[in-house]
């Protein structure tokens, strides 16, 4: 335990001198005063993919429907939370949209650090929607892109809980809760076969989710262009970070919604072909024969 003190010690020291003095506003909040618990939960959670996939290659796969129905509801609920909440304090504090400082809020800063930290704790439990792929033996959903965004947000919201709580820091929070309302009620509902039919607006949620990062871009350099007093080292990084999603979640979607189904006319088109023919011609061709036998 002294060594893990002590390397818990010299952790904080590095992250400190890296980043400056932490905000005391949240010093004490659970798991806000040490990384490691954040670097340690991270470590396990990309343990458990990898385990989990060796342990579930010769076992059947879970179907999860009672569990994942409360679980994507329970997220759904606390997104709606997050979002009334990220809004409410925002607007009491009188935020300005375009830039908007650490502390000239008062107690609106401090009620919009609590929502934010439900919202960096939030991107632990979303570690489970990684977790039930494992079990469900859905293997293609955990992709570079999945596992990259679930880890990196976790770690990345550690940091602006205990340097930059409040502020210019609540508008792409209040953004993702919006998204998340919307995209854990559609895994909710795509957990009953029955709605599957219903469910045509997957591609539109993707889109979605890069109108979010470009205006969370938009926003961030606002601050570049109209300084508030806002870390110039953070704002560019977030931005930075942004264009990464961008990036990965528009080639998932070029992937997904542009070459795939291309792909597929192309099979269908070559199934069509019949010894150089397409059916269309052998079809013509027996009714020409039909009637000559007339």
């Amino acid at each position: 335990m002294e060594h893990l003190k002590a390397f818990d010690d010299e952790v904080n020291a590095f992250l400190d001198n890296m980043f400056g003095p932490r905000d005391s506003r949240v010093r004490g909040w659970f798991m806000l005063d040490s990384y490691l618990p954040t670097f340690f939960l991270t470590v396990l959670y990309l343990l458990l993919i990898w385990l989990g996939n060796k342990c579930m290659r010769n076992r059947p796969a879970l179907s999860l429907r009672g569990i994942l129905t409360l679980y994507n509801l329970g997220i759904t609920l606390l997104s709606a939370y997050m979002l009334a909440e990220l809004i409410l304090s925002s607007w009491e504090g009188g935020y300005n949209l375009q830039c908007q400082d650490l502390t000239s809020a008062g107690e609106a800063d401090i009620r919009v650090a609590r929502v934010l930290w439900w919202y960096y704790f939030s991107k632990l439990i979303e570690f489970l929607d990684t977790v039930f792929f494992v079990l469900r033996k859905k293997t293609s959903q955990i992709t570079f892109l999945h596992v990259y965004h679930h880890a990196s947000m976790f770690n990345i919201w550690w940091c602006v809980l205990n340097w930059i709580p409040c502020g210019q820091s609540f508008f792409g929070p209040t953004l993702n809760s919006f998204i998340h309302v919307l995209m854990y009620s559609y895994y909710g509902l795509s957990v009953f076969p029955s709605m599957h039919k219903h469910l045509w607006w997957k591609k539109y949620l993707t889109q979605a989710q890069l109108v979010q990062f470009l205006l969370t871009i938009t926003h961030t350099m606002s601050a570049v262009v109209r300084p508030c007093g806002f870390p110039f080292g953070c704002l560019i990084f977030q931005s930075s970070y942004m264009m990464t999603l961008v990036i990965l979640f528009l080639n998932f979607y070029i992937q997904t919604y542009r070459k795939k189904p291309m792909k597929k006319a192309m099979e269908e088109a070559g199934k069509e072909v019949k010894n150089g023919f397409s059916k269309a011609y052998f079809s013509a061709a027996n009714g020409v024969m039909s009637k000559k036998a007339q």
